[in-house]
C-alpha cells in the first residue's frame, strides 16, 4: 500500500490562450497583382513553463511563412499556450505528457488561428495537416540521446 501517499495523477486543462499573434503580408497589394504559387515553410516548437503548485504552461510555437520569388507573400507567428494542473506523475511520464499530450491539445487552436489570420489577409484558405507530436518527441528524444553519446565519447577520446 505505498501507493496511498503518492498524489493522484491528474493532468487537467486550466486554460488555452493565446500567447502572441503576429502576421503580416509585406508586399501586398502588389501581391494579389500577381500570379504566383508560393513556397510555404512551416516551423513548429514549444516551451515548457514550470509555474510552481502543480501549475505548467506549454506554449506551442507555429510559424508560417510563405514567399514567392523572394519576396514574403504573408508571414504568421502564433504562440499558443495552455495551462495545465499536473500531479503525481514521474519525470519521465510528466516530459512525455508536455511532449506531446499538451502540444496535440494546443494545436487546434494554433491551426485555427492561422487559418483565420491567413483568410483575413484576403489570401486562398491555408490549413496546417495534422502533426505527430509523438513521433517529434521520440525524434527530439533520440537527437538528445546521440548528443549526450558523442558528448561522452568527446570526454573518452584520446589527447594529442
Amino acid at each position: 500500500m505505498a501507493d496511498e501517499n503518492r498524489p493522484q495523477r491528474q493532468f487537467v486543462v486550466q486554460r488555452i490562450y493565446a500567447k502572441d499573434i503576429s502576421f503580416e503580408s509585406p508586399n501586398t497589394p502588389q501581391m494579389f497583382q500577381e500570379k504566383w504559387s508560393p513556397e510555404i515553410n512551416i516551423s513548429l516548437g514549444s516551451e515548457v513553463n514550470k509555474l510552481g503548485g502543480g501549475a505548467i504552461e506549454v506554449v506551442l510555437n507555429v510559424s508560417v511563412e510563405a514567399k514567392h520569388a523572394d519576396k514574403t507573400v504573408f508571414m504568421v507567428e502564433i504562440h499558443q499556450a495552455g495551462l495545465f494542473g499536473v500531479q503525481g506523475f514521474a519525470d519521465q511520464e510528466l516530459d512525455a505528457l508536455l511532449g506531446v499530450a499538451a502540444p496535440n491539445i494546443l494545436f487546434p487552436y494554433a491551426r485555427e488561428a492561422v487559418s483565420d489570420l491567413v483568410t483575413r489577409g484576403s489570401f486562398p484558405q491555408f490549413v496546417l495537416q495534422p502533426v505527430n507530436f509523438e513521433a517529434l518527441y521520440m525524434q527530439q528524444r533520440q537527437a538528445k540521446a546521440a548528443e549526450a553519446g558523442n558528448t561522452a565519447d568527446a570526454g573518452n577520446a584520446p589527447a594529442h
